[in-house]
């Protein structure tokens, strides 16, 4: 067990050089794997699956292991997945020397192994060193899927191509990346002439990926015609190319990711979220009622008539009740 392995379990892996902090989701390890590209080795390795074909899975250059996480969740009981990567060892010639210190200088065995564990038990077998390495630690027809993204020179595609070829099941499928990039001439040489040449029968295309085999692309074309047309998030064209049906695919903007687990620290987060107590709810807004309105100022009683009163106001002239009831009023005080 390495002590990337060891300090994971321990629930303490620090930061390695080339993390940035302890991923949550797959999303969060730095790398080049387009959510097209997941969507594709997800219905390919299920396809497989659903068929019964058994076989080992190989990834050449994981860097951080965004992919090799994905392609590692397709490992089925009985199976053995194996990764090839220089990391921080040395370099087999010049050329690829100062490829890896341009391209790679960050790039650690332990940074990789712990982005690895957050999302699995257990690593993969794991070659530190060339390419070269794999045919003779990989059995001859072994695997069932390869995906390629190492050195970017022409000899050592070359060879990778090789070393995949031999180490493929007559159906297996072979996924060679950075095919037709500008910066990666040597790729794309080395693709081609393994199509022209070589008996490599493409797949399909993705902006960055050739999918291909050895094997008779018909079948698994014909499924992933009838898969894409029946999605509205990808545009399709089918093409003629010296004697090859080539499906090129590019991604629409709304292409989501398939759905994949959080790790271990996006888990811990959610549950240390959810152990924390809800905040009560609040009660509906009652409305204060309005303080009651002040009664009105009753005004005060008349002084019933005395009778005597009354008997001389009858008596009297009228025009003489009309004006003592004249003075009388003049002379009351005025509310305020």
């Amino acid at each position: 067990m390495s002590d990337a392995h060891t300090a994971v379990r321990d629930g303490a892996p620090g930061l390695p050089a080339g993390a940035t902090a302890p991923p949550h989701r797959l999303d969060d390890v730095r790398g080049w794997f387009p959510v097209l590209d997941q969507v594709l080795f997800a219905w390919l390795l299920d396809r497989q699956e659903a068929g019964g074909a058994r076989g080992d899975l190989l990834e050449v250059g994981v860097y951080l292991g965004k992919s090799a996480i994905f392609l590692g969740r397709h490992l089925r009981p009985g199976e053995r997945y194996t990764v090839c990567d220089l990391f921080e060892g040395d370099a087999p010639d010049d050329a690829n020397r100062a490829e890896s210190t341009k391209s790679y200088a960050t790039l650690t065995r332990r940074a990789f192994e712990t982005n690895y564990l957050a999302f699995h038990d257990e690593l993969p077998r794991v070659l530190q060193g060339p390419s070269s390495l794999v045919p003779g630690e990989v059995p001859p027809g072994s695997c069932r899927f390869v995906h390629i993204d190492a050195s970017h020179l022409y000899e050592h595609v070359h060879g990778d191509i090789g070393a995949a070829r031999d180490a493929l099941l007559p159906d297996g499928i072979v996924v060679l990346d950075d095919f037709r990039s500008e910066h990666t001439p040597g790729v794309s040489v080395a693709v081609w002439e393994a199509v022209l040449n070589r008996g490599l029968r493409p797949i399909c295309l993705s902006t960055q990926k050739l999918y291909g085999t050895w094997g008779d692309p018909g079948p698994v074309q014909e499924d992933l015609l009838a898969m894409v047309r029946g999605r509205d998030d990808c545009h399709l064209s089918v093409q003629q190319a010296a004697g090859h049906r080539i499906i090129r695919l590019k991604a629409k903007r709304e292409m989501r990711a398939p759905a994949f687990p959080l790790s271990r620290y996006g888990r811990e987060a959610r549950e240390a979220r959810e152990d924390v107590p809800a905040e009560p709810t609040p009660l509906p807004h009652q409305p204060v009622p309005a303080p009651p309105a002040p009664a009105a100022k009753a005004s005060p009683p008349r002084r019933p008539r005395s009778r005597a009163r009354r008997v001389v106001i009858d008596l009297l002239p009228p025009l003489v009740t009309r004006a003592l009831v004249k003075a009388r009023t003049a002379c009351r005080p005025t509310a305020r």
